[in-house]
């Protein structure tokens, strides 16, 4: 969604789709001016044994917004993203992130996939990403494609 959707997050379902009430109380309790962190919605998501995507729905149906993501590319502020290109990247780290490509895009779970395997941070396989000019897609709580 663009900025100019803002506030229309649940206009991305259908009208009929329903509100989990478990998920939504969690979720209201971790909200703080209209936003939950990335890392709070997937800790909901653990606790409550549902995947990253039922948060995300329930979120948007709050009219709500994801901030700091994990990978460091959205919800910063007026920086927006924070991560930055890597200096370089290991020919490991690059193979790993070129094998798990699909359409040319490394998946948001992907890309935490290959950085448990390494033992490095999410936000470092997503700078890898930036230096290898590979774009990150489909958010597991939604927030893009």
């Amino acid at each position: 969604m663009t900025h100019k959707d803002a506030g229309h997050y649940a206009a991305k379902h259908p009208r009929d789709t329903k509100l989990d009430s478990r998920i939504a109380e969690m979720v209201k309790q971790k909200i703080s001016n209209g936003k939950i962190t990335c890392a709070a919605a997937h800790k909901i998501g653990s606790e409550l044994n549902v995947s990253p995507i039922e948060v995300g729905v329930v979120v948007d149906l709050l009219e709500a917004r994801i901030s700091e993501c994990q990978l460091g590319l959205y919800g910063y502020g007026h920086q927006r993203k924070i991560v930055k290109a890597a200096e370089n990247v290991s020919p490991q780290l690059k193979k790993a992130i070129e094998k798990s490509l699909v359409n040319n895009h490394l998946s948001c779970f992907s890309s935490w996939e290959i950085a448990k395997r390494f033992g490095v941070s999410k936000m470092n396989v997503c700078a890898a990403c930036e230096t290898l000019k590979i774009k990150i897609s489909s958010c597991q709580l939604g927030s893009f494609r």
